[in-house]
């Protein structure tokens, strides 16, 4: 039996020549969500404090994950690998790892497909016996400016009653199970449900959000992305209750979400729609700015209103980019221009 591992550095804690730790700079902030959307928020929030917690959903069924999920009985370590590789750094170590976390192998064999850095995350999971310490180690790792956390610390899975789903029977209402089918579905999402309907919340991502001093929700995809976090019952109750400031960043393209190029249950939301989604669903949770880029909004005053109506403030900045000149119609979150929009609304000062 090999020895077991030790406890991991705490991720983030940078530490002096003569090895004393030193404190973080900047607010505390944790942002949830997962995918290409969290990893966006966390590429522009690392340059503005060293004090950054992700906390991800753990409800991929595909690919590499869902394989890992399937086999191992873990929980699927696809968006937690983006968002550890998006806290790693810009100099030569950071790049690197980087890159070799998102590399996925070639071929046609058994290893076809999986992502180095989700293999990396289940042998430590394995070995450690502890979803939080093997990631902790990981972050070391990678030299990662920031935490990352499960939301859950068991896989889940997302469900939804979808009006619409079958183009030939527009009225008819059918249950989508699995993260995967529904970020594909056409239609109209009347319920959204995680199962196991009661998750237990990771306790760790509790403390991080009520130390936070800012909460960033968003971009990514609305009902596999964002909204899950808020059917686990202790994230819900703890973003209902922090006195953070509460930060939702808007998809690009209200009528697209074309911030995930998202092609399914969200692809003819206006820009307001988000809003009257979370005022139904989660009234008791509030929000405090809304963030949106105005090229990116189809209705302005409607937006406004939405915003309104949960008590928030609509803050307009461009935040993208198009992605190619042949490709107007496509753009994307950049990074210092997302940093700059968020650095305005983040609290100051040291915590």
């Amino acid at each position: 039996m090999s020895e077991p591992i030790s406890d991991p550095p705490v991720p983030g804690t940078r530490v002096s020549v003569a090895g004393r730790r030193i404190g973080h700079h900047g607010p505390a902030v944790v942002a949830l969500g997962g995918g290409h959307g969290l990893s966006s928020s966390l590429k522009a929030l690392r340059r503005l404090t060293d004090d950054v917690t992700a906390i991800v959903g753990v409800a991929d069924d595909g690919g590499s994950s869902g394989r890992i999920r399937s086999e191992l009985g873990l929980p699927p370590p696809g968006d937690l690998r983006m968002a550890l590789a998006a806290l790693c750094g810009d100099d030569a170590w950071g790049r690197t790892w980087s890159q070799v976390m998102q590399h996925r192998f070639g071929g046609t064999g058994e290893m076809a497909g999986h992502a180095t850095g989700n293999l990396l995350i289940a042998a430590l999971w394995e070995e450690t016996g502890n979803l939080v310490a093997g990631l902790d180690w990981v972050a070391a790792l990678l030299g990662a400016h920031g935490r990352v956390l499960p939301v859950s610390t068991v896989p889940l899975n997302i469900v939804a009653d979808v009006r619409g789903a079958d183009p030939e029977h527009p009225d008819e209402v059918k249950t989508i199970v699995g993260q995967v089918e529904l970020e594909h579905s056409p239609g109209w999402v009347t319920n959204l449900r995680v199962e196991p309907g009661d998750p237990p919340a990771c306790a760790e991502a509790l403390d991080a959000i009520a130390e936070a001093q800012a909460i960033v929700l968003g971009p990514g995809s609305w009902y596999t992305s964002v909204l899950p976090h808020l059917l686990v019952p202790g994230v819900r109750e703890a973003l209902a209750q922090t006195s953070a400031r509460r930060i939702l960043v808007l998809n690009l393209d209200g009528r697209s979400a074309s911030s995930t190029n998202e092609v399914g249950s969200t692809q003819d939301f206006t820009s307001a729609r988000y809003l009257e989604v979370w005022r139904d669903q989660f009234p008791e949770v509030g929000l405090e700015y809304v963030l949106a880029d105005p090229r990116c909004v189809d209705d302005v005053d409607g937006l406004a209103a939405a915003c309104e109506a949960v008590n928030a403030e609509l803050v307009l900045e461009r935040v993208s980019v198009s992605q190619r000149d042949s490709e107007p119609t496509s753009p994307r979150h950049d990074t210092h221009l997302l940093a700059a929009a968020l650095g305005n609304l983040l609290p100051h000062g040291n915590i």
